[in-house]
């Protein structure tokens, strides 16, 4: 069975929300820079818009997996891309914090959405031997959507209200998705849940270019007969392994969000203007670096993960993002610049220069309550809706204090951080975003779309999505104000001990799954005791023993 140009295209299609994903996550890194200063917003305000999209997105994957396997996964990726457009359309005219909060919920709802969809379609759409390139191509559209997201902000970075441009890019590719979704063919798989097993056949037919698809359709047919039973609950026992493969599905994706990676991707400008990269424009630039070296390393994941395999690539990952970790932690504890408190390095000089006044009358008493209020997040969030303009010249005052501008509360003016460390800095940063590309970026979602069986597929993706939209949205809540705290580089350290807990963890538990049909690896995940003989079985084993026990399936079929 290959792998046909009209299964690439309707896999490509399908991607784009991967696309849009990738987009909509990257682009509040630098929006957030115009944001912060044209709405006055504190840190924890900050923190708010960042995570009102993950709020939207765990809502999204505590709900979408009934979505997907009660109405099917095309019409989900449609409902998810229309959501989009009408996310965007809500920011686009309106400049106020509440809308924005309304606007990025929608945003969130969406991207969840389609991401648990669009891996259920693909997997189930592919071939066997190319289901890993197919798959992986949605990560790939991920960090691409995340590399023109960071030109975005470049590009926009000096444009006045350049965030509504921002956000308003994604309207018309997200309007001609729902449209090319609509003239795609359902997933076959879903159809045979359906009972339509006639529309199945025409379906692969057309996937594979064959006229007669009959075989593959009698081994998802009783592959799904058994599977279709399934109830929600049956996640948490052990029948067939389920509990087993759950924990690890969840525990998979704590370690996608525990290793700092979303971090770094919402707060990419942020962080690289704290260690030198001092204008909104140079952080912007450097990020869009950050997002070059995630497509370049996600080029060869997805090229090679069906002749090298998934669990191959997750070890190399995770061993790499240690080493580039512990790198980045030493270098910024040696860059004794003020940067704990990285939500002051967002307001930028423009904004600083445009109000020189509210600087003139800074006495001793102000100061004591300037360091007062930045001690407390919580006391300034109040003080701004007590008098915005005290809030607004506590936010200056503090701008002035981390640019250097101010003689009194700086350690080290900013242009003094030494370039060599800098640079540093941006290349450790680059090397644990590549190792992230190849490991825990694509291969996390191939394997969860390959472990559990079809006819709780897309349940058991929801519930994993949630988790990871879950941690996610915790960390992200929290970094900011958890980097003021701890600083930048323990920060860093934290995750390195993560990143080693995963390989440990990939390496006891993740089965490999390349070169196994999706029916393959939900049998063999059924047994007893997998992780003694993972997935990795001998390949000889495999390759005699399934086929066995599928004609044995097709044959009790028959009688």
């Amino acid at each position: 069975s290959g792998c046909g140009t009209f299964t690439f295209l309707s896999s490509a299609v399908a991607a784009v929300s991967g696309l849009l994903m990738g987009y909509e996550l990257g682009l509040i890194s630098g929006a957030l820079l115009q944001m912060s200063s044209i709405l006055a917003l504190s840190c924890k305000e900050q923190e708010i818009v960042v995570s009102s999209l993950l709020f939207g997105a765990l809502f999204a994957s505590l709900t979408g997996g009934f979505l997907i396997d009660r109405f099917g996964r095309r019409l989900a990726i449609i409902i998810a891309s229309s959501l989009l457009v009408l996310g965007s359309l809500i920011l686009v005219p309106y400049e106020s914090y509440g809308i924005l909060i309304v606007g990025r919920i929608a945003i969130g709802i969406s991207i969840s959405l389609s991401s648990i969809a669009t891996c259920v379609y693909i997997a189930e759409i592919a071939p066997q031997h190319r289901r890993g390139l197919l798959v992986s191509l949605n990560e790939l559209m991920i960090v691409i959507g995340i590399l023109c997201a960071y030109i975005s902000n470049y590009a926009f970075a000096s444009v006045s209200h350049g965030w509504k441009y921002m956000f308003g890019l994604v309207i018309p590719l997200g309007a001609l998705q729902a449209i090319a979704m609509y003239f795609l063919p359902p997933s076959p798989r879903f159809l045979v849940m359906k009972n339509n097993d006639e529309a199945a056949r025409k379906v692969l037919e057309r996937l594979r270019e064959t006229s007669d698809a009959t075989k593959e359709l009698t081994v998802i047919k009783s592959s799904l007969k058994d599977e279709h039973q399934y109830s929600f609950l049956d996640l948490f026992c052990s029948k067939n392994n389920m509990r087993t493969r759950m924990l690890v599905g969840l525990t998979l994706v704590f370690f996608v969000q525990t290793t700092g990676q979303p971090n770094i991707l919402f707060y990419a400008s942020t962080v690289l203007k704290s260690v030198g990269f001092q204008s909104n424009e140079a952080a912007s630039l450097a990020s869009t670096g950050v997002g070059v070296i995630k497509v370049v390393s996600t080029v060869p994941a997805t090229v090679f993960v069906d002749q090298v395999g998934s669990k191959t690539f997750l070890c190399i990952g995770s061993s790499v993002m240690a080493v580039s970790l512990v790198a980045m932690g030493l270098v910024n504890r040696n860059i004794h610049v003020n940067f704990t408190n990285v939500c002051r390095s967002q307001s930028p000089e423009d904004f600083f220069l445009q109000r020189p006044r509210n600087l003139t009358g800074v006495t001793n008493g102000s100061l004591k309550d300037l360091f007062a209020s930045m001690a407390s997040p919580e006391r300034l969030s109040f003080d701004a809706q007590r008098s915005p303009d005290v809030a607004r010249t506590g936010e200056l005052n503090r701008t002035a204090l981390a640019g250097g501008k101010s003689t009194t509360g700086s350690h080290m003016e900013s242009g003094e951080v030494p370039v060599v460390l800098k640079w540093l800095s941006l290349a450790s940063l680059l090397v644990y975003v590549a190792a992230f590309s190849i490991g825990l970026g694509p291969m996390s979602w191939l394997v969860l779309s390959e472990i559990f069986p079809g006819g709780i597929r897309g349940r058991a993706m929801a519930l994993t999505s949630s988790m990871n939209w879950g941690i996610n949205l915790l960390i992200s809540l929290t970094f900011l104000t958890v980097t003021e705290l701890i600083g930048l580089s323990w920060v860093c350290f934290i995750y390195t001990i993560m990143s080693l807990a995963s390989l440990v963890f990939v390496i006891v538990f993740i089965p490999e799954t390349k070169g196994c049909s999706l029916e393959q690896i939900s049998m063999e995940l059924a047994k007893q005791k997998y992780v003694k003989t993972p997935l990795c079985w001998v390949s000889q084993r495999r390759e005699k023993l399934v086929p066995v026990e599928l004609a044995k399936r097709e044959k009790e079929q028959l009688y």
